[in-house]
């Protein structure tokens, strides 16, 4: 990679660092191209990507967000998963760690904060942002429909008492 492409790449390691939710760190040891781009799509259906990085310049991308402990995360064949969702990308890599176990999840940054493993695997059992912005609606909405039903059944009740002293009345 000549001097102009690594400038490159390291301004979109350092976007993508910046602007990531969550960055997943696995190796991929073993893959097939039919299983990278299996992943791939997983990754792609949650709106998140995966990137096969060069070690120095993800090194230098990562700015001193989580020490020396993220630096160490990047040896050997890494590829990151990321999305602006924390969770999305994560759920999906663990999804496919479980299915195919070539892919192993070393950890994750989020900001300045390093995830081990089991970190990784802990935020992906959390539910997504539209996940949690579907339950935030129908919680929101659920009070409005019990108003509704609360105010309308005085007013059912009178009509059904009226009724009854209707047909009391007729018989």
């Amino acid at each position: 990679m000549d001097k102009a492409g690594k400038t490159a790449a390291l301004e979109s390691l350092k976007g993508v660092f910046e602007e990531s939710g969550a960055v997943v760190v696995t190796h991929y040891t073993g893959l097939s191209v039919a299983e990278m781009t299996k992943l791939r799509g997983m990754l792609r259906k949650d709106g998140a990507q995966l990137k096969v990085v060069k070690n120095t310049l993800a090194q230098i991308a990562l700015e001193g967000k989580g020490g020396d402990e993220a630096k160490d995360m990047f040896q050997g064949p890494v590829a990151i998963a990321f999305s602006p969702d924390p969770v999305s990308a994560a759920k999906a890599a663990d999804e496919f760690s479980k299915e195919n176990s070539k892919l192993v999840i070393i950890g994750a940054v989020m900001g300045d904060q390093v995830l081990d493993a089991k970190g990784v695997e802990a935020l992906a059992k959390l539910p997504s942002l539209d996940q949690l912005r579907g339950k935030l609606i129908g919680l929101i909405q659920a009070p409005a429909t019990k108003v509704a039903g609360v105010v309308q059944a005085p007013a059912g009740q009178l009509a059904r008492v009226v009724s009854a002293f209707a047909n009391k009345d007729a018989a």
